[in-house]
This record gives structure tokens, sequence and C-alpha cells, in this order.
């Protein structure tokens, strides 16, 4: 399936999580409703089918494995840092 059709938010906070957690998945029109509500709310959508399909098997409210710690982690920098000059922290504030 590609990763357009299927789609995956995570949650994460720095300060209360050990890992970010797996908050929505769906495929097909619950993709898009993700994809869009992610972008009405100004949240940076990742592409990566390999990355989606891998998550998806995780069941919701349960952490990323700690196999995918590294690949979600380098992610989060960069959307920290996408924030940062959007003049957001860490928390979207």
């Amino acid at each position: 399936m590609k990763d357009k059709d299927i789609a995956i938010a995570l949650k994460y906070k720095s300060d209360k999580d050990i890992a970010p957690k797996v908050i929505a998945k769906g495929k097909g029109i619950v993709a898009t409703k993700i994809i869009n509500k992610s972008k009405d709310e100004d949240i940076y959508v990742y592409k990566d089918e390999d990355l989606v399909n891998k998550l998806y098997s995780i069941e919701l409210g349960n952490e990323i494995p700690f196999e995918l710690y590294e690949t979600i982690a380098g992610i989060l920098a960069f959307v920290y840092e996408v924030d940062k000059k959007k003049g957001l922290d860490e928390k979207g504030e």
C-alpha cells in the first residue's frame, strides 16, 4: 500500500513520555482525514512508506518500538527545528 493511503499520528511530550505513542492511524479516507487535520493544525507531515508501514502494526496508545527510536528521534529533531523557526516551543505554543 502506498504511504498516501496510510497515515499515522504520533504524540511525544519529552517531559512526560518515555517514547512517542501512536495516537491515530488509518487507511484510505481515514488517512486523508488525519493528514488534513495535521495540515489544518499546522503539524508537520513526514512521508516515508517503509516507516508508516512499520508503525501501522502498533496498537493505538502504545509507544513506538525501541528499534524505531533513532529514526523517530531524527524526525522529531527536524520538526523541533522547523517549529523553532516558526517561533513555537516544544509544546507547540
